[in-house]
């Protein structure tokens, strides 16, 4: 079923009546060829501090009408029940090469993301002008209305602005839990004492524990190193800050690939 996002202005007769025109109307005519009776889903947006955009329910609208420029839906029940996870998760992520980004933002926003920090790191290939930069942020953002509407969400989380590793470590400084996967994380403090093997299976244990922590309620943010993962001075800044150096395990994961495996563990922690 089709899902849409409108603003309150869309909807009349104490909310009842729905209009729908612009983009969204070309998209369920022309394209997806809708008839009157049909139905489709919408979330309806309200404004709140910082830009962000929420929704507390999903309605369930049928066509009654479509004339030449417009739609005219009519409320059929609503759906209380969220589609969103009971976490705020910011996901922190280093510039890839390519359109790697793109892939990124997409698969964040199907696996519950609430808002997406491009960094700018040290060992991040693509360097970004304050004007490309903002192009292609506009990029990312209609992608992540796109993934929030194929996925049903209850808001389109918000691409920022490109940030410094200092501005980003800077954002989540009030978050309830920061994490860093880090390739190096399972030979911290190591000796040469210590079994290599053993440390890395101490390292997962470490890691595991603290996943399992995780609560509803909570703030949490993930910070994904570039291509040539994050220099050493960057993740002793972060730590700093309070983020904590977890591994993923023996393998060294693509940055596109991080992200959504951290987000997919976190999803799974937390959906009830």
């Amino acid at each position: 079923m089709h899902h849409v996002f409108v603003k309150k202005e869309q909807l009349t007769k104490e909310g009842k009546v729905l209009r729908i025109t612009g983009e969204d109307f070309h998209h369920i005519v022309r394209v997806l060829r809708m008839k009157e009776g049909e139905e489709l889903t919408a979330s309806v947006l309200a404004e709140y501090a910082a830009r962000e955009e929420k929704a507390a329910a999903e309605y369930r609208f049928g066509i009654e009408e479509i004339t030449e420029d417009s739609l005219i839906c009519r409320l059929r029940f609503v759906k209380e029940e969220s589609r969103e996870l009971p976490a705020q998760i910011t996901l922190l992520q280093c510039l890839p090469k390519s359109d790697k980004m793109e892939l990124i933002v997409q698969k964040a926003v199907e696996l519950g993301v609430h808002e997406v920090i491009p960094v700018s790191a040290r060992r991040s290939v693509v360097r970004l002008e304050d004007k490309k930069a903002e192009a292609k942020r506009g990029r990312w953002q209609k992608i992540a209305e796109a993934a929030a509407m194929q996925s049903k969400r209850g808001i389109i989380p918000e691409i920022r602005p490109v940030q410094s590793v200092k501005d980003a470590i800077a954002a989540v400084a009030a978050y309830d839990l920061k994490l860093i996967p880090y390739e190096l994380a399972a030979y911290e403090g190591m000796n040469r004492a210590q079994d290599a093997e053993g440390e890395a299976r101490s390292a997962m244990n470490r890691t595991r524990e603290l996943m399992q922590g995780i609560r509803a309620g909570q703030r949490i943010a993930v910070f994904i190193g570039p291509e040539g993962g994050f220099e050493e001075a960057e993740v002793e800044q972060a730590k700093e800050a309070g983020f904590h150096a977890i591994t993923l395990g023996k393998r060294i994961l693509r940055t596109e690939t991080a992200g959504p495996a951290v987000l997919a563990w976190l999803m799974f922690l937390l959906e009830e």
